[in-house]
């Protein structure tokens, strides 16, 4: 884990929230205030007691606490719009420093006469993930509909997980595992498509509605499987079309560790990791490679790969940062991965509406880590199926991005739409 700003990348991630009207800032404001009397970790800092201690959030007496900033911002064209989110992806959080949370509302943005706001949460990423984010932003909204008591009563939810119950040993014996995995999975480094030299990140948002009906209720377009094949296709297209070598695809694929159906907690570490792997040739069979990165996941869970990599995942907290990086660069001698891909679900049935205005769209920007510098994440809002795609400028070109985009766009049977 990278802390703070490191050359040209970023450790922001974003929530973008598009809503029917226009936003109030002291709304969102009071709602912060208000939920650090019973959640400080949106005001905390970045802390590590002493060179071997467990990094992780401090936060003060509640007198103490400010609540995160809500800033406002006019723009008028959507190319405006589009700029005043890059910045936000890349004006680095050190949450050493400040509060690793801010928000930004976009005012004017609108597809027709009517004033609309855009809502853009940003955070340091460890801080959640992004269902976190959307857990955090829907207790937001939940204490804005109860301005005059007490928001949840006497029962307040869980904004963290529970403390671990395993031994040391065990716990010790599981990172143990999960570390000669990754070394097994990366013999070989995995190739990223890499084109000039690294700039700024950069971000490309596209949403779409299926071609037939009937496509939605196949779920077997909807898995993750189907659409890291899909963007597998996409990426050996882009290796062809600027001459990397052959070699195998790596990448991560996340697994929400809250139990199905609860929101679960919001903060913290919420996600454990399997790694797929597949070669070049793989991708000319979308419907085959789906079905084989679903089987892997599966051995995955029944080799306990998955809990493993999660008591791993816990167990970098209590290693200085240089030591995580010797370690990464241990693993593989070039790119960790080929490419970061995620589908974060539907966006939450409970924050259709958001402090005061209907969502009409909703979508993540993912962190980019310098390496491979490129992160593509799916999810769905209503009828609409969203893409984004978050790269290092010089990773990719906005050409490449664009015929990557239409690529899984015809895999998975979207139509476009404005």
């Amino acid at each position: 884990m990278a802390l703070g700003s490191r050359g040209t990348s970023s450790n922001n991630a974003l929530l973008v929230v598009h809503c029917d009207g226009p936003l109030a800032p002291e709304r969102v404001t009071r709602s912060l205030d208000r939920l650090l009397d019973v959640c400080p970790w949106p005001a905390a800092r970045l802390r590590r007691p002493f060179p071997w201690g467990r990094l992780g959030w401090a936060a003060g007496r509640r007198a103490a606490l400010a609540p995160p900033p809500v800033r406002q911002r006019v723009v008028h064209t959507p190319a405006a719009f589009h700029e005043a989110v890059e910045t936000e992806l890349n004006a680095a959080i050190d949450p050493r420093r400040e509060a690793p949370l801010r928000f930004l509302i976009l005012d004017g943005v609108a597809d027709g006469s009517d004033p609309r706001s855009v809502l853009v949460m940003t955070w340091f990423h460890p801080l959640m993930d992004p269902r976190g984010a959307q857990n955090l932003l829907q207790h937001l909204t939940h204490v804005d509909d109860h301005p005059g008591d007490t928001p949840w009563g006497a029962t307040v939810p869980a904004f963290t997980r529970p403390p671990e119950t395993r031994s040391f040993a065990e716990r010790g014996r599981l990172a143990r595992k999960s570390l000669e995995y990754m070394r097994d999975v990366s013999r070989g480094p995995a190739v990223a498509a890499r084109n000039g030299r690294a700039g700024p990140v950069r971000f490309r948002h596209a949403r779409f509605v299926e071609r037939d009906e009937g496509a939605r209720r196949d779920r077997g377009t909807r898995d993750i499987g189907w659409r890291l094949a899909a963007v597998g296709k996409a990426m050996h297209a882009l290796r062809a079309r600027h001459g990397v070598p052959e070699g195998p695809f790596l990448l991560p694929i996340a697994v929400d560790l809250r139990p199905k159906g609860e929101p679960g907690p919001s903060l913290g570490n919420m996600l454990a990791f399997h790694f797929a792997r597949f070669g070049p040739s793989d991708t000319g069979d979308v419907p085959r490679l789906a079905g084989a990165l679903r089987s892997q996941m599966v051995e995955a869970v029944r080799l306990g790969q998955i809990e493993a990599n999660e008591v791993a995942m816990d167990f970098l907290q209590y290693r200085p940062d240089w030591m995580v990086r010797r370690a990464v660069r241990s693993i593989s001698g070039g790119d960790l991965f080929s490419f970061n891909c995620a589908d974060v679900g539907d966006f939450p049935a409970a924050l259709a509406r958001c402090f005061g205005r209907r969502v009409v769209n909703a979508y993540h920007v993912p962190a980019v880590p310098p390496r491979p510098g490129l992160g593509v994440f799916f999810n769905r809002c209503a009828d609409l199926d969203n893409l984004v795609v978050a790269w290092i400028d010089g990773i990719l070109s906005e050409d490449d991005v664009t015929q990557s985009v239409e690529i899984v766009r015809e895999e998975m049977g979207w139509i476009e739409t404005p």
